[in-house]
């Protein structure tokens, strides 16, 4: 983004960059950035908190006037939260579909409700919510051991679809999770440690690479770390 920075400021655009890293915009040197330690991802820093997000943009847009370079600190630091979310996880229903597609029917209502209250979904990259089970259906079978060319994914794109699944999981979560607001990773690390989906993608991952697949197909269906 500090890079993008000079190229609109170049085409006479007046840009703000909200950096994560504070050395990378001290390197690179955009006109106007405010570092925001804050999880990645996460640039507005806590997430429904709309006056600390609307603090942030102010402080942001307050750098408008100021003649760059300029890198100024929001002063609160959030750190990461590797704690998995604490959710319970519909029982098992139908002991005959694969383990993951039953969790995600199992899901839906909480996922439903989410939508409702919060009038809009992040799910919907390259499959929307009905998709979601055919998907896993079809990553349960790469992680089987079927070839992941020859068994095809809803949505083509690994990467979307994994996205779109992790979505998915994570609205309805936040919806069922119980105790304090999550933490920057928590739900995360709930998704890749806790549920039947998480498991599956990650088996998904290894069969692929096992396979040889390319890289780029397999690595990014799950966080590198993973």
């Amino acid at each position: 983004m500090s890079a993008l920075a000079h190229v609109f400021e170049a085409a006479g655009l007046s840009t703000i960059v909200l950096a994560s890293m504070r050395e990378v915009a001290e390197r690179m040197a955009p006109p106007r950035a405010l570092h925001c330690e804050f999880p990645l991802g996460r640039p507005l820093g806590h997430p429904g908190d709309a006056a600390f997000q609307r603090d942030v943009l102010v402080r942001a847009f307050a750098l408008l006037d100021a003649q760059g370079p300029v890198l100024e600190s929001h002063p609160e630091v959030i750190e990461s939260d590797e704690e998995p979310l604490a959710c319970s996880i519909p029982p098992r229903f139908d002991p005959s579909l694969p383990a993951a597609v039953d969790e995600a029917n199992g899901l839906r209502a909480a996922y439903d409700r989410a939508v409702a209250s919060r009038g809009r979904t992040s799910v919907g990259r390259v499959i929307d919510a009905d998709g979601v089970t055919e998907a896993l259906g079809v990553l349960h079978r790469w992680a089987q051991g079927e070839r992941w060319d020859e068994v095809p994914l809803p949505g083509k794109n690994t990467t979307a679809v994994c996205h779109d699944i992790r979505s998915y999981y994570g609205e309805a979560a936040l919806e069922l999770a119980t105790g304090p607001a999550p933490g920057a990773r928590s739900v995360e690390a709930w998704f890749h440690e806790e549920t039947e989906a998480g498991a599956t993608i990650l088996a998904a991952r290894r069969a692929m690479a096992d396979q040889g697949a390319p890289q780029p197909f397999w690595f990014y269906m799950a966080p590198g770390h993973r």
